[in-house]
């Protein structure tokens, strides 16, 4: 199909974003493993580095997401939930990630060569060799919407899968396993003091009576539910160019929450929304942190080139955006299906 190692690209970044659940783990292991390969297709650099930065966005959407199990412990909402609303929009933008690459190729050809047909013995092979992951993948997601684990129960069983997938690939040394360790003790220990500050600034703000002037202005605005839903959308774009997604989850959720509960909108909705909104931040000039961690690991092209590969996958998370406001069930449906 036109642009076909690039589509394998986004379409293995949903596999990973099913194992990792970061933007930038994701953004750094492409960046190293397949961008060297399209570069050697000759694909042009543009389309690939914008297809590796603009599809990490899916980690933080395809469960597990650490974006939304932040989200939901901090604002009381169903993890479970939260990680099963993720799953339709993720798959969604993702054949909408995979559409515009077609559409671009088949517009202008000369941004990917066409490629040899791959004989059926190595396509049987490299399914063969994803196995171990699926394994992983479905046995976490699996324990959870199964109502066998709870999310917390499920993430140990994922750390010991992983840790056995490693040991039978002779990969598992004592240095990264002590690297695994310390980096997850990193992750949480930031990620629980952020939540308490920003709960203590929460508190603060609501006892001065600022969330509840901001709340009484907004809600009389003539605008009406979808008018406040936009505009929030529209201050995300502008901050996700200053901020990343959990900068601007901290800083404005004690302002907006309760103005969205006032409104009547669902949370686990909202959740997802969210995540896509927040998460274009990554791709978006000056602050985008994927376009800074592509510019590392991919240090022979400039960050410009990055942008312009980039900017053309805004309109697909806009339009899943879109589909998600107008088909709210597309992020309700499965929680529906799972309590």
């Amino acid at each position: 199909m036109p642009g076909g190692l690039v589509c394998s690209v986004i379409f293995g970044n949903a596999i990973f974003a099913a194992m990792s659940g970061s933007t930038i783990a994701a953004t750094a292991t492409f960046g190293k493993i397949a961008f060297p390969v399209m570069e050697k297709k000759k694909y042009d650099p543009a389309l690939s580095l914008g297809a590796i930065a603009s599809s990490s966005i899916l980690a933080p959407l395809i469960p597990p997401s650490i974006l939304l199990i932040i989200y939901g412990a901090w604002q009381g909402v169903s993890i479970v939930d939260l990680l099963a609303a993720g799953v339709i929009p993720g798959l969604t933008l993702t054949a909408l990630f995979i559409i515009t690459v077609v559409i671009r190729v088949m517009i202008n050809p000369s941004l990917a060569q066409r490629q040899e047909k791959v004989p059926l013995a190595e396509r049987v092979k490299a399914l063969t060799d994803i196995l171990p992951f699926a394994l992983l993948i479905f046995g976490v997601l699996g324990a959870i919407f199964g109502g066998l684990m709870t999310p917390t129960e499920a993430a140990a069983l994922g750390s010991f899968l992983a840790i056995v997938l490693a040991l039978l690939a002779g990969r598992l040394t004592l240095p990264i396993l002590k690297k695994s360790l310390l980096e997850t003790l990193s992750v949480t220990s930031f990620s629980l003091f952020i939540m308490a500050m920003a709960t203590v600034m929460s508190h603060t703000l609501n006892s001065a009576g600022i969330i509840p002037l901001v709340k009484d202005y907004v809600i009389s605005l003539p605008i009406g539910k979808y008018g406040v839903i936009i505009m929030f959308f529209m201050m995300y774009i502008v901050m996700g160019s200053f901020f990343d997604s959990w900068s601007m989850l901290f800083l404005t959720f004690p302002f907006v929450m309760p103005i969205l509960m006032n409104l009547g909108v669902n949370p686990i909705w909202w959740g997802v929304i969210y995540v896509m909104a927040g998460e274009q931040s990554t791709i978006t000039p000056p602050f985008g942190l994927s376009l800074f961690v592509l510019r590392s690991v991919v240090p022979q092209h400039t960050m410009g080139t990055t942008v312009r590969g980039a900017l053309p996958f805004m309109i697909p998370i806009y339009l899943n955006i879109i589909l998600c406001m107008v088909f709210p069930q597309m992020c309700l449906w499965l929680p529906s299906l799972i309590k």
